[in-house]
């Protein structure tokens, strides 16, 4: 996924064998009906992970935030394999610039039949290698307390795990990336 800082990523293929592979790609305005599919399809479980609530309410203005995005500043990709002839959803990983500019916050979610496989921490690096490429340098998120595959997950790629300043419900993950130095530069 090789691109400027300010554009979207290109497009990639994971094989996933028996002749299935994941596509992995920027989200685009019209996968609003992808993001819905998928969002529905998510257990009551996945969805209080994701959005620390069990219920969703899928607003046209929701829909646009998550479809719509600058990439200048933000990110968001999606997985998806085609099942019965269409394009599925099966993960997005996104992230939004905080206000300093070189931090951003991080989220992913990855439909229930396709945990456990690798994808959500190939998805995740994904991200973190566009991150860096954008010139962040530190990654947050916050995650319950009581989900243990992320935070399987996020110590996996690398990220710290801290308490929250908000409680013990909570996690704070971090990522510190390396500032990349310019090329020809005096170490």
């Amino acid at each position: 996924m090789d691109s400027a800082p300010n554009l979207p990523p290109s497009t990639i293929s994971w094989p996933l064998g028996l002749d299935h592979s994941i596509t992995v790609r920027p989200i685009r305005p019209e996968d609003a009906d992808l993001e819905v599919a998928f969002a529905q399809g998510l257990s009551p479980e996945s969805l209080y992970n994701r959005l620390f609530t069990s219920h969703l309410a899928m607003t046209p203005e929701w829909l646009d935030r998550l479809t719509r995005i600058d990439f200048t500043r933000d990110m968001a990709i999606i997985a998806t394999v085609t099942l019965d002839g269409s394009e599925t959803q099966i993960g997005v990983a996104r992230y939004v610039r905080l206000e300093n500019g070189t931090s951003c916050e991080f989220a992913i979610a990855l439909a229930d039949q396709w945990q456990g496989l690798g994808i959500g921490a190939r998805l995740l690096r994904e991200l973190v290698a566009i991150a860096r490429r954008a010139g962040i340098t530190e990654i947050v998120g916050d995650v319950l307390s009581t989900n243990a595959p992320m935070l399987k997950l996020v110590r996996k790629v690398g990220m710290e795990v801290h308490p929250h300043p908000d409680g013990a419900a909570l996690k704070r993950v971090v990522l510190r990336l390396p500032v990349e130095a310019a090329e020809g530069a005096m170490a």
